[in-house]
């Protein structure tokens, strides 16, 4: 899923100059997808805002960055996995495949590739992992803020159909209140059904 790209047409050759910050947004939560995003930039901006890890931030701060970033960055994208693949394959292998699809999604081969936290993304070579990248390294904490943005504008969508879990306040997150709405209201489509205090609701 693309969000921004400047330059004219979608770009599918190999440009030596971009780097590209990679990190996601969503491990905790009970509800909702997990988000990432590839943020390429042609080389470290020579004028640039002071970003850091999107939860260091306050939702202004967010606000503000992501609209700066979608209008100087070469790129901007972003990759899901659902709930049920979180499910299906664990929330930290869901959490590399949206971050791959991200990387696929730029139709870009940046140089280089910054990813937040141990692992290097499989079959890319260039990707490098950077342990709390996204408060050390301004592509990572790019990267951090966009796919945070998206992920609770996702919610708040989403808590248009789902009022009674409040998720555009808590964002999926476990709070006492989506605690006891889950306890009230049961599971929708979008739990995620392996977490603790969603599971004992199965029904399994």
């Amino acid at each position: 899923m693309g969000i921004a790209h400047r330059g004219g047409a979608e770009p599918q050759c190999c440009l030596t100059d971009l780097v590209a910050g990679l990190d996601e947004a969503g491990r905790a939560p009970l509800a909702g997808p997990v988000v990432s995003s590839c943020v390429v930039w042609e080389g470290l901006p020579a004028v640039r805002e002071q970003v850091n890890d999107s939860k260091l931030l306050s939702q202004k701060r967010r606000e503000y960055l992501f609209g700066w970033i979608l209008q100087s960055a070469y790129k901007v994208t972003v990759g899901l996995a659902c709930p049920v693949e979180i499910e299906r394959m664990n929330i930290h292998h869901a959490s590399l495949l949206s971050m791959e699809r991200a990387v696929r999604n730029t139709a870009l081969h940046p140089r280089l590739l910054l990813v937040d936290g141990l692992f290097p993304l499989k079959g890319l070579d260039r990707s490098k992992p950077l342990v709390k990248g996204d408060r050390k390294c301004f592509f990572i904490a790019c990267a951090s803020i966009v796919a945070k943005v998206v992920r609770d504008r996702l919610m708040t969508v989403y808590d248009a159909a789902y009022p009674h879990y409040n998720w555009k306040q808590n964002k999926g997150y476990p709070t006492a209140e989506h605690r006891l709405a889950i306890e009230r209201f049961g599971l929708t489509p979008l739990h995620r059904r392996t977490y603790r205090g969603v599971k004992e609701y199965c029904g399994e």
